[in-house]
C-alpha cells in the first residue's frame, strides 16, 4: 500500500489525537513543572521528587489504566448508535472508578509507611515524605477526572479534557511559583509547595469538568439520562474486566521504572537526580506518543463497532508510522542536545554529566517506546488486554529489571546500566505487542 493511501488516515488520526496529546502532555507536565522548579531549589529536593514520584506513579498509572477500559467499550457502543448502552457505561464506569480511586488511594497512603525502608538517604527521605502525602491526597480527584476524560474520548470528544488539563496546569504553575519560592506573601515551602500545587490543580480538574457539563445542555442531558440508569453488576464487572488488565499492564511498566529509580538511589543522590532529569524529558515525548495511542484506541474501537476491519487495520498502522517518525526525530535531538537539555532542570555539573549519558540511551529506546505504546492502543481498541498484560510482565519484570541490575551492579555500568535494562524491556515489549496485533487483525478478518 502506497503512502498516499494512508494520507486520509494520518489526517483523521492527527485531528483526533492532537487534543489528546495536549491533554496527556498536560498530565505529565505537572511533574515536569514540579521537577523544573524544584531542581532550582537544590539537588536533594530534585532527588526526593524523583523518589516520591516514581513510587507514586505506580499507583497513579494503575488507576489511570483502569479508567482506560471505559474508552473502547464506550466507543463500540456509541459507534453502533446504542445510546442506552453508552449511558449505562457512563454511570457504571464512574461508580467503578470512584471506588477504585478510594481503594487505590488508601493503598498508596499505606505505602507511605514503607518509604523509610527503600534504601534512600535521610536527607532525601525527609524531603520526600511530606511531598508524597500531598500526592496521595490528589489521587481521588485525579481518578474522577480520568473517568470523565475516557468517557468523553470514547464518544469522540477529545477537546474538553484538553482544555481542562491546560487550565489546571496554569493553576499548578501559579501555585507552585507562590509556594515553592515564597512569592505573593506565601512562605517558601520548597518541595512541599510543589505537592500542594499538584493537589490543588488535580482537585480543580473534576470541578472544571462538572462546571462544563452543567453549562452544556447537550452533555448535561446526556448525564441526566445516565443518572436515571441502574447500577448493574454486569456492567461494573465488564468495565473492570477491560480496565484492570490495562492498569496492570501499565503498572508493570511503571513499576520497572520505579524499581530503576530506587536502584539509582542505591548508587548516590546525584545519579538519582540525573535519572529524574532524563526520565522527565523522556516522559514528555512518551506522552505525545501516548496521546496518539489513545486516539488509536478510539479510532480502532469505532471501526470495530462498525465492522470495518480494513479501516481498523489502516488506522492502527497510520498511527504507528506517525509515532515512529516522531520518536526517531526526538531520538536525534536527545543525542545532539544531551549536554544542554539537563540545564532546564539543574545547574549541578555532575548531575548534568550523568544525565547526558542517560539521554543517549533514552534516544535509542524512544523508538521502541513509541512502538509498544501505539500497538497497545490498537490492542485496547479491540479490547484485547489480557495477553498484552502477560507480555508486559515478561518484558519488564522477567527481562528488564534483572537486566538493569546485572548491567548496573555486576557489570559496573551504574546508572547507564539501569537504563540499558529499560531499553531491553521496551524493545521486547514493542515487538511482542506488534506481533500480537497482527495476529488479532487476521483473526478479526477471518472469524
Amino acid at each position: 500500500m502506497g503512502i498516499s493511501e494512508y494520507l486520509p488516515y494520518y489526517k483523521r488520526n492527527l485531528w483526533l489525537a492532537f487534543p489528546v496529546v495536549l491533554s496527556q502532555v498536560g498530565q505529565v507536565s505537572v511533574h515536569f513543572i514540579d521537577n523544573v522548579m524544584v531542581g532550582h531549589v537544590g539537588t536533594i529536593e530534585l532527588a526526593a521528587s524523583s523518589f516520591a514520584n516514581n513510587i507514586f506513579m505506580v499507583g497513579m498509572y494503575f488507576g489511570m489504566g483502569i479508567t482506560f477500559g471505559l474508552t473502547p467499550l464506550t466507543g463500540q457502543a456509541y459507534s453502533k448508535g446504542d445510546m442506552k448502552k453508552t449511558s449505562e457505561l457512563l454511570k457504571n464506569g464512574l461508580f467503578s472508578h470512584f471506588f477504585s480511586g478510594l481503594l487505590l488511594g488508601s493503598v498508596m497512603l499505606g505505602i507511605y509507611f514503607l518509604l523509610p525502608f527503600m534504601g534512600q538517604s535521610e536527607e532525601v527521605l525527609a524531603e520526600a515524605q511530606p511531598y508524597y502525602l500531598w500526592l496521595c491526597a490528589s489521587y481521588l480527584p485525579f481518578m474522577l477526572f480520568y473517568s470523565l476524560k475516557q468517557f468523553f474520548e470514547g464518544v469522540g470528544n477529545t477537546k474538553v479534557a484538553m482544555g481542562i488539563t491546560l487550565s489546571a496546569n496554569l493553576v499548578n504553575v501559579v501555585v507552585n511559583y507562590a509556594l515553592i519560592f515564597g512569592k505573593f506573601g506565601f512562605p517558601a515551602l520548597g518541595l512541599v509547595g510543589a505537592g500542594i500545587g499538584t493537589f490543588i490543580s488535580r482537585l480543580a480538574m473534576p470541578v472544571f469538568f462538572a462546571v462544563y457539563i452543567y453549562f452544556r445542555k447537550d452533555f448535561f442531558t446526556f448525564f441526566k439520562t445516565a443518572f436515571n440508569q441502574y447500577l448493574k453488576l454486569k456492567e461494573i464487572v465488564g468495565v473492570l474486566k477491560v480496565g484492570v488488565p490495562i492498569g496492570l499492564q501499565i503498572v508493570v511498566e511503571v513499576a520497572a521504572f520505579g524499581v530503576g529509580a530506587v536502584m539509582m538511589g542505591w548508587i548516590n543522590d546525584n545519579t538519582l537526580a540525573a535519572h529524574q532529569v532524563a526520565i522527565g524529558l523522556a516522559s514528555l515525548t512518551y506522552m505525545i506518543s501516548l496521546g496518539v495511542s489513545s486516539a488509536t484506541t478510539i479510532r480502532v474501537s469505532h471501526q470495530l463497532g462498525k465492522g470495518d476491519i480494513h479501516s481498523l487495520k489502516k488506522a492502527a498502522y497510520a498511527s504507528t508510522h506517525l509515532v515512529l517518525m516522531f520518536m526517531s526525530v526526538m531520538a536525534v535531538l536527545f543525542v545532539l542536545l544531551r549536554n544542554q537539555l539537563p540545564y532546564i532542570f539543574t545547574t549541578d555539573m555532575e548531575v548534568i554529566s550523568i544525565s547526558a549519558g542517560l539521554l543517549v540511551i533514552a534516544a535509542i529506546f524512544q523508538v521502541f517506546d513509541g512502538l509498544q505504546v501505539v500497538m497497545l492502543g490498537a490492542l485496547r481498541g479491540i479490547a484485547d488486554v489480557k495477553i498484552p498484560m502477560v507480555f508486559a510482565f515478561i518484558a519488564y519484570m522477567v527481562i528488564g529489571i534483572p537486566a538493569s541490575y546485572i548491567c548496573a551492579f555486576l557489570l559496573d555500568m551504574e546508572g547507564q546500566g539501569i537504563w540499558v535494562g529499560f531499553l531491553l524491556g521496551l524493545a521486547v515489549a514493542g515487538v511482542m505487542f506488534y506481533l500480537r496485533f497482527r495476529q488479532q487483525v487476521k483473526y478479526q478478518l477471518f472469524k
